[in-house]
């Protein structure tokens, strides 16, 4: 069994799986470290507080009741019976280093907690990746850390989606998570740690700039991890869903998943070989 001692999330907000017609030197060798699925599905509707929310609680929006006004007018409850991956850990362990930083503040504001002490910083995407490469290098005993990046999907909404323009903002995305992995790799954290990248959700399904639809352009994105223990190029087929990385989280964390979460952890994930099948644990 391989050790895990934190997890680094990076999304990319209104990516989809469009990164596939972009240049993205970062994200291409992560591809090739570790195991991505380029046909994961996303929460419905296809909008970011309803996705990244079931992405931080676990559970789909019906249960989590997050929207964006809502996110972006009031703070998730701290008793909720679907808590985020960050109090999760936090109830698991009161002096873990926790850290979340947001392009989109609403996030910060009201899909996470605001009483489990989790550092929260809130930027434009460039400042806001130096930032997060800062912090690491500041407090390399971090255990959790989430960062969303937005120009993707600022781009799809401005000029539409999988556009020359938008896959321009994707490549800036993996520019800036170059900064982010710079720093996890200059501070020696990269061999135990695992790295999850993922967009919450794709677009032009139903709008050409716009997003929401259950449509495969809006509904399908990427999800990937690499680190200890994750096998080189397992095959997922196309089951893997947004929901579930809080389970790989918590997972990789040796924590116990809170019972009233629908995340499943993909069956082979964690294997100590690049087994080709895979299956979503009952």
């Amino acid at each position: 069994m391989h050790t895990i001692a934190r997890v680094f999330i990076i999304g990319w907000d209104g990516a989809g799986n469009f990164v596939t017609s972009a240049n993205t030197p970062n994200l291409d060798r992560l591809v090739r470290m570790g195991t991505f699925d380029f046909q994961a599905r996303t929460a419905t509707p296809t909008i970011s507080a309803q996705c990244w929310g079931s992405l931080l609680h676990g559970v789909a929006p019906d249960k989590h009741g997050l929207t964006n006004d809502i996110a972006s007018s009031r703070t998730y409850p701290d008793d909720s019976p679907y808590p985020s991956i960050f109090r999760v850990v936090r109830e698991a362990d009161p002096a873990a280093v926790l850290a979340a930083f947001s392009a989109w503040s609403p996030i910060n504001g009201g899909i996470i907690e605001a009483s489990v002490g989790v550092h929260k910083v809130s930027m434009r995407d460039r400042e806001l990746a130096l930032a997060a490469a800062a912090y690491i290098r500041e407090h390399p005993e971090l255990k959790l850390m989430y960062v969303q990046l937005d120009l993707p999907d600022a781009a799809g909404h401005r000029h539409g989606y999988n556009t020359p323009e938008q896959l321009r903002a994707i490549e800036e995305a993996d520019e800036h998570t170059g900064f982010i992995l710079d720093a996890v790799e200059q501070t020696g954290l990269l061999d135990d740690s695992l790295l999850i990248v993922v967009s919450d959700h794709g677009g032009g399904g139903a709008d050409p700039r716009d997003h929401g639809s259950d449509h495969p352009l809006d509904k399908t994105i990427f999800w990937g991890c690499v680190g200890p223990g994750i096998g080189r190029g397992v095959s997922f087929p196309g089951t893997m869903t947004i929901t579930d990385t809080a389970a790989v989280v918590i997972r990789a964390l040796g924590i116990e998943a809170p019972a009233a979460w629908e995340a499943k952890l993909p069956e082979r994930l964690f294997a100590e070989t690049s087994d080709p099948g895979w299956s979503r644990a009952e």
